[in-house]
C-alpha cells in the first residue's frame, strides 16, 4: 500500500476557563474575589523521528488533539495547563495546509522539532477584574479555543542519489546488490509502491545513500499513475542515475525511455532535469555475446548494441556517461558506482529543505465572523461566533461590561451594520437570550 502522504486534522488544546469565587473564611469579612486562572491549552507539536521512514500509521489515526487547560479554581489557584501533543514523522516530511497546499514546514535538516499549533490561552480568573469602584465582579474570562486545521503531509525521501526509470527496468536489482536495501523484487507493473533506501558502501570510508524512486511513466508529470506521489521523492536527490532495459525486453524501445523520463522530469520540475545524471544501460546479460570492452563493434549483440551504440550518440558531449550493466550479474556495476561517486563528489553538500510558505500566525489573528439580519419589521437579530464569544466573556449587569459591550458593538463594524440595513430608534436588536432596543 503507498503509505508516503497522509490528510490529517489537528488540533491544538482549548484554555481553560477562569473562575468565579469569593474568600469565604471566618474571621475574615469581605474577603474579596480570589477565583484563579485557567490552565493553557496543549500545543500540537511535530518531531523526527529516525525510527520511522514511512507515514503508515497515519492512515490509521486521522484525528490529533492536544489536550484541554483545566480551569482556574478558588482561592486564586491556577489551573493545570493541557499536555502537548507530539506527532512522530520520519525526517523528510513536508506539512502543508490541506486547502492552499502551501508549505507549513519541511522536517528536515536542523528542523527536527515544530510547534505547529499553539494552545488556547487560560482564561483570567475574576480577581483579576476587581477595581476600586468593581470590587465584587462576577464575572470571568473564558479560556481562549485552541486552532484547529486539515494538513497534508508528504514524505520526500532525502537520499543522495536516486534511481529512476520504468518499471521493471531493474532499479529493485540493482539497489538490492550494491546496498543493504532488501526491495520486493516482482516483474509487474508498479513492483515498487514505496522508496526504498540503501546504503552503497564503496570502501575506505566513502559511502552514500541510493533510493529506488517507484517506477515512472508517461504522463507521469500531469498525474497520470501515482505520477506526482513518485516525482516528489526525487526532488531531494543530487544525483539521478537512470536505468533503462537496455535489451527491450518489455516491448519499449530504450532511447524513447530514456528521452520520456528526461521529459518528465522537466516537466515536474526543471532543476531536476538539469542535475548530475548518469545513465545505467541495463540487462546486457540477456545478450548472446558480450563485448568483451567498451571499443568491441555493437554489431555482434543485434538490436541492443544498436540500442546502446544510439544513446552513447545522443548524449555523446553532453557529459552524461551511458554505461552498460547487468544488475543481475554485476558486470559493470562497479565501474556505474565509481562515476555515481565522483559525480556526488562534486555536488554541494546542503541539504534540500523546503521553504515555508504558510503564515501560521495569520490563524491566531484571523477575525471570527458575525451576521446582522432583519427578522421582522423593527426586529433585528446578531449572531455568530464572534458575538458569542464576546457575550461568554462580558458582564452585562456592571456599568465597566456594558461600556465595553457598546465600544465593541461600535468597533467591529455591527453598528454601522445595523444602521446600513434600516434600524430606527425604539427597534429590537437580539442576541443570544437578550434584547435590546436601539437609540442612536
Amino acid at each position: 500500500m503507498f503509505a508516503d502522504s497522509a490528510k490529517i486534522f489537528i488540533k491544538s488544546g482549548k484554555g481553560g476557563d477562569g473562575h468565579v469565587s469569593f474568600r469565604r473564611e471566618l474571621y475574615v469579612p469581605a474577603g474579596g474575589p480570589d477565583g484563579g486562572d485557567g490552565g493553557k491549552g496543549g500545543d500540537i507539536i511535530f518531531q523526527v523521528d529516525e525510527g520511522l521512514n514511512t507515514l503508515t500509521d497515519f492512515r490509521h489515526i486521522r484525528k490529533y488533539a492536544a489536550e484541554d487547560g483545566k480551569p482556574g479554581s478558588k482561592k486564586r489557584m491556577h489551573g493545570a495547563d493541557g499536555a502537548d501533543l507530539v506527532i512522530k514523522v520520519p525526517r523528510g516530511t513536508v506539512i502543508k495546509e490541506f486547502e492552499s497546499q502551501k508549505i507549513i514546514a519541511d522536517m528536515s535538516g536542523d528542523n527536527r522539532r515544530m510547534v505547529v499549533l499553539r494552545g488556547g490561552r487560560g482564561g483570567r480568573g475574576n480577581m483579576n477584574f476587581a477595581t476600586p469602584v468593581m470590587q465584587a465582579p462576577k464575572y470571568a474570562q473564558p479560556g481562549q479555543s485552541g486552532r484547529e486545521l486539515w494538513v497534508s503531509l508528504e514524505l520526500k525521501v532525502i537520499a543522495d542519489v536516486g534511481l529512476v526509470g520504468f518499471p521493471n527496468a531493474g532499479k529493485s536489482t540493482l539497489l538490492s546488490r550494491v546496498s543493504n536495501a532488501r526491495p520486493k523484487i516482482a516483474n509487474y507493473p508498479f513492483t515498487t509502491l514505496n522508496p526504498f533506501l540503501g546504503i552503497v558502501d564503496l570502501g575506505e570510508g566513502r559511502s552514500f545513500c541510493m533510493a529506488d524512486i517507484p517506477g515512472l511513466i508517461e504522463g507521469a508529470s500531469e498525474g497520470v499513475g501515482l505520477g506526482h506521489d513518485f516525482l516528489k521523492h526525487i526532488e531531494r536527490t543530487k544525483v539521478l542515475v537512470h536505468v533503462v532495459d537496455i535489451a527491450g525486453t518489455e516491448g519499449r524501445d530504450p532511447l524513447q525511455d530514456v528521452e520520456t523520463i528526461d521529459k518528465e522530469l522537466s516537466a515536474y520540475n526543471q532543476e531536476l532535469a538539469a542535475r548530475p545524471q548518469v545513465i545505467a544501460a541495463n540487462k546486457i546479460d540477456v545478450l548472446p555475446v558480450s563485448p568483451a570492452d567498451e571499443t568491441e563493434t555493437t554489431e555482434s549483440y543485434g538490436v541492443v548494441g544498436d540500442a546502446l551504440a544510439a544513446l552513447r550518440g545522443k548524449y555523446a558531449g553532453t557529459g552524461i556517461a551511458v554505461m552498460p550493466i547487468s544488475a543481475v550479474t554485476g558486470q559493470g556495476v562497479k565501474e556505474l558506482l565509481e562515476e555515481v561517486w565522483r559525480l556526488w563528489q562534486a555536488t554541494p553538500r546542503t541539504p534540500t529543505v523546503f521553504a515555508p510558505e504558510f503564515d501560521l500566525e495569520k490563524i491566531y489573528h484571523e477575525e471570527l465572523p458575525f451576521t446582522v439580519e432583519q427578522v421582522e419589521e423593527g426586529v433585528y437579530r446578531i449572531g455568530g461566533p464572534r458575538i458569542d464569544k464576546m457575550l461568554g466573556y462580558t458582564n452585562l449587569e456592571s456599568e465597566k461590561g456594558f461600556a465595553f459591550f457598546q465600544n465593541f458593538i461600535k468597533d467591529t463594524g455591527v453598528l454601522q451594520e445595523l444602521e446600513e440595513k434600516g434600524i430606527h430608534d425604539g427597534d429590537t436588536v437580539q442576541m443570544k437570550g437578550f434584547e435590546f432596543l436601539y437609540y442612536k
